[in-house]
């Protein structure tokens, strides 16, 4: 009697691994996806893991011709790379100029921005204390009727 044909992913589990990092990827993909439909969110995830894939492979080509500079490799030459058959990846849509500028860059900005409007605060206060200027009162206080 011939064998029943499994799906590879029941051939994957059989194989005794345990990878651990499906549930992170589901998570992950999951929160990408947000309000989209999945239809629609393929063309997002196999873009981003296609850009990631050429990303790879240029910045080890980059790395190598960057070691090579004193021989005359230019890491930014187009040609370089098409002589190896490797994509050609400007710089604004390489992997880590991505990473860098995501939303965690975003945060990292934004609380960078507090933090110096705190202090900006904080000294300006500080000189209007040299100079024997009082605080405003808050509103509250202010609106409250005195005893």
């Amino acid at each position: 009697m011939p064998q029943p044909i499994r799906s590879r992913s029941a051939r994957a589990r059989d194989n005794g691994a345990t990878l651990g990092f499906e549930q992170k990827l589901w998570q992950a993909a999951d929160a990408l996806r947000n309000n989209m439909d999945a239809a629609e969110y393929k063309h997002v995830a196999l873009g981003l893991i296609f850009l990631k894939y050429i990303s790879d492979a240029f910045e080890a080509k980059h790395a190598e011709l960057d070691a090579q500079r004193g021989e005359g490799a230019d890491p930014e030459d187009p040609d370089e790379y098409r002589a190896e058959n490797i994509f050609w990846v400007p710089k604004e849509a390489r992997w880590s100029y991505l990473k860098a500028s995501g939303p965690a860059a975003d945060d990292r900005h934004d609380r960078r921005r507090r933090d110096d409007r705190d202090r900006a605060r904080q000294s300006l206060a500080q000189r209007r204390l040299a100079k024997g200027i009082r605080p405003p009162r808050s509103r509250q206080a202010a609106a409250r009727p005195a005893d």
